[in-house]
């Protein structure tokens, strides 16, 4: 499996926007595992910390070891 390449290619990707110790960090992640990690992320940092932006995700890198979110 490519990098770039989804875990659930029938789940639509969407548009994560994480922003960490005054940096923001974009990324593509499919529906599932985006929703699984931006309720961890809010249970761990202050619940602005990551937003689903909406639009394409085209051209973003995967969210990092997306896999494990699902």
């Amino acid at each position: 499996m490519s990098e770039q390449a989804s875990p659930r290619p029938s789940d639509p990707d969407v548009h994560l926007s994480v922003f960490l110790h005054g940096a923001r960090f974009d990324f593509a992640a499919c529906r599932t595992a985006a929703l699984i990690f931006v309720a961890d992320w809010r249970s761990h940092h202050y619940p602005d910390a990551v937003t689903v932006i909406p639009g394409g995700a085209v051209g973003l890198p995967r969210l990092p070891n997306e896999r494990l979110y699902l």
